[in-house]
């Protein structure tokens, strides 16, 4: 399945990280930073190498399951794992405050987005791909997510209902020839949203709408005559040049019901940052300042990290002493997904357009 076919037939071919593979049942984020020790980098290199081998092994446990892994990498990290050049829009998340909201950024290095039917093999994944790094990294943030219902969150919102689909997918998180020496990479930010549903709860159906911007039940959007112009709908919706931008969002509630613990935690992969981070600006200082998100009344934002999705192609050719890996010149065919895999070959395997949630 190609992103644009190969203009000639010497052209390169770039594998993108799975991305637009299938929404799931299960997923484990995981953030970690690198240590500061000499050779943390270069075991971090050497992994790069080593994760197609490591997702197949746990991946061929149950093929059908649709397993996928997604790696990104942090600003600082980059620069202690390879340098230059640097994905063009790659900057560490910036904090965003606003009286008494706030779009916090957190310590992370690494981020580990595992998805699969099956929270067992998301779990045998992340505990595999953490072994294998070892002391080269300090875990800062784990979350097991689960699809909760009809795709709603713990608000009882329909989640995610204006992702782009089919082709779409593609044009809205991977970048092309804007910055050729990172093409089929994509940018994603995740932000650990933690929610006090007693107040939520305490509110009428009607009121929850308002500040959605959708109707409960059916997830019909309301008509621009009767929804707010603080609706969350209405400030993340981000418009250039007449049309719209659009990002993949994957977010997941999760919780500990024995802890009074109700959270959505965000992901958002977008063809460049700007994106997303406009929407963050919009729910926390509002458009125009002032007419901020109310959703924020009723929900915290506890993390918040930016990281750069470097293709599959790209991370399958870091070694442990290699400082810049080799990466595809312009013009290049661009794969969204390997294809179905298998085993017994040696290219970098961490995703399958098989899963049970579909983008189209």
């Amino acid at each position: 399945m190609g992103f644009e076919p190969k203009s000639a037939p010497e052209a390169a071919r770039v594998v993108a990280q799975p991305i637009v593979a299938p929404l799931s049942r299960a997923a484990i984020f995981l953030v970690a930073t690198l240590k500061t020790g000499d050779d943390a980098p270069a075991t971090l290199r050497s992994f790069c190498g080593d994760l197609g081998g490591i997702f197949r092994a746990v991946e061929y446990r149950n093929i059908e399951a649709g397993l996928t892994c997604i790696m990104g990498i942090g600003s600082n990290a980059w620069d202690r794992l390879f340098g230059q050049p640097r994905p063009a829009e790659l900057h560490p998340l910036r904090e965003v405050r606003a009286g008494a909201r706030c779009a916090v950024s957190t310590p992370g290095d690494l981020l580990f987005h595992i998805r699969a039917r099956r929270m067992d093999l998301c779990f045998e994944l992340a505990t595999q791909i953490m072994a294998r790094l070892g002391n080269a990294v300090s875990p800062v943030d784990e979350v097991h997510g689960f699809r909760y219902f009809d795709e709603r969150d713990l608000l009882g919102f329909v989640d995610g209902t204006e992702n782009p689909r089919g082709v779409a997918v593609a044009d809205a998180v991977l970048i092309r020839d804007e910055d050729a020496a990172f093409v089929a990479g994509s940018y994603v930010i995740v932000q650990k949203y933690l929610h006090d549903m007693n107040a939520w709860n305490a509110l009428s159906t009607e009121a929850q709408e308002r500040i959605i911007g959708r109707t409960k039940l059916s997830d019909i959007e309301l008509d621009d005559s009767v929804k707010p112009t603080s609706a969350h709908n209405a400030l993340t919706t981000i418009v250039e040049d007449g049309k719209e931008v659009k990002i993949l969002r994957d977010n997941m509630p999760f919780g500990r019901p024995g802890s009074g613990e109700f959270g959505t935690y965000f992901i958002g992969y977008s063809r460049s940052p700007r994106t997303v981070e406009q929407m963050i600006e919009n729910m926390f200082i509002g458009r125009p300042p002032g007419n901020y998100d109310r959703l924020l009344d009723f929900s915290r934002a506890v993390t918040g990290n930016l990281f750069f999705v470097p293709s599959a192609t790209f991370l399958e050719n870091v070694t442990e002493d290699q400082t810049r890996p080799a990466v595809a010149q312009s013009p290049a065919a661009v794969e969204l997904c390997p294809p179905t895999p298998s085993v017994r070959e040696g290219s970098l395997r961490i995703g399958s357009l098989k899963g049970d949630v579909q983008h189209e």
